[in-house]
């Protein structure tokens, strides 16, 4: 009977106007009957009273084998280029690519997270130092840390060439004023500007990192300090334009008189 009175697949469908249809075998016949199963060809399946089958777009598997050919300007190179230097053109071109809409859509996600984190990573730097990178360990319980700390005088500080950095030390100090800013620092934590009690006039910067206890000071509190050298930073008065480079500590406790 040849090709024409075979079942063929929704989306290869032939279809012989001139023939009659057998609905259930889905072969064409000229007679009444369906050479096939037998049964006779009903009204709106006859030649004639059928309705025109639509022509189906064909469709490829990922895994035929053909290849495709895409215009360069549709590479995904230049998309991404393109992407990064003019964002509106890059979406123009993605969105009249030939790609597959899953990896537009993926492309897109991939952008727009790269172009965020590039724009304003930078803002999260110090939220991210301050949650991976904790100037003083806070593995230690409040007596270990406390035992640790090695009494120390302001003039032993300024010898040191690394102003005893990473070091745990204590030290009696008097707060004289707010550091407005302080050299190196990129966080949102309180700078104290201190000076001995013991008239050496030597000035010390009181990092605030209390691990407990958490609180303000006022100019004239006098503090015991516990906590690590940070190195020399620098800083301003509060309300003052008056410079100040000095050791600083990163303070973990502190007891106040």
């Amino acid at each position: 009977m040849g090709r024409m009175l075979g079942v063929f697949d929704n989306d290869e469908e032939l279809d012989r106007p001139d023939l009659n249809k057998c609905p259930d075998c889905g072969c064409f016949f000229p007679g009444e009957c369906c050479p096939i199963c037998g049964k006779p060809c009903p009204e709106e399946m006859r030649a004639g009273n059928r309705k025109p089958v639509k022509k189906q777009r064909a469709r490829r598997s990922s895994g035929s084998g053909r290849v495709t050919f895409v215009d360069w300007y549709h590479s995904w190179w230049f998309i991404a280029i393109i992407m990064f230097i003019f964002p509106i053109a890059g979406i123009v071109l993605l969105i009249t690519s030939p790609h597959q809409k899953w990896k537009k859509i993926l492309f897109v996600g991939i952008a727009a997270v790269y172009m965020f984190v590039s724009t304003f990573g930078f803002l999260l730097i110090p939220y991210l130092q301050n949650i991976f990178d904790r100037p003083v360990d806070t593995s230690l319980t409040r007596a270990e840390y406390v035992s640790r700390c090695e009494n120390i005088s302001a003039d032993s500080i300024y010898r040191s060439s690394t102003n005893c950095e990473d070091e745990y030390i204590t030290i009696k100090l008097k707060v004289i004023s707010i550091a407005e800013c302080a050299g190196g620092a990129y966080d949102d934590d309180t700078y104290y500007i201190c000076e001995t009690t013991d008239d050496s006039d030597l000035k010390i910067l009181v990092r605030n990192c209390l691990l407990e206890n958490k609180q303000n000071f006022l100019p004239g509190d006098v503090i015991t300090v516990y906590g690590e050298g940070a190195g020399e930073l620098s800083a301003f008065y509060s309300n003052s334009s008056e410079y100040l480079s000095a050791p600083c500590i990163n303070m973990a406790y502190v007891i106040v008189e």
